[in-house]
């Protein structure tokens, strides 16, 4: 049985090439983390020091999927 993912909230620390993001999560860790297809769809741009949405799977927290960028 699949486990749900697990959201974040955290600002994006560092813009790395290839569509990925370090982004500092409020416990301390950092995710490396990518755009959701969505946000690819309609160019959405993230800029370090965005505050972002991540979907983080329970079975490996360091990598991620950002979902949403807040304003």
């Amino acid at each position: 049985m699949k486990q749900e993912s697990i959201e974040l909230e955290g600002v994006v620390a560092e813009v790395l090439p290839g569509a990925m993001f370090r982004v500092d999560v409020p416990n301390g860790h950092q995710v490396l983390a990518s755009t959701a297809g969505k946000m690819r769809k309609f160019r959405i741009r993230i800029i370090a020091g965005d505050r972002v949405m991540l979907e983080v799977s329970p079975y490996d927290l360091t990598r991620g999927r950002i979902t949403f960028r807040h304003k």
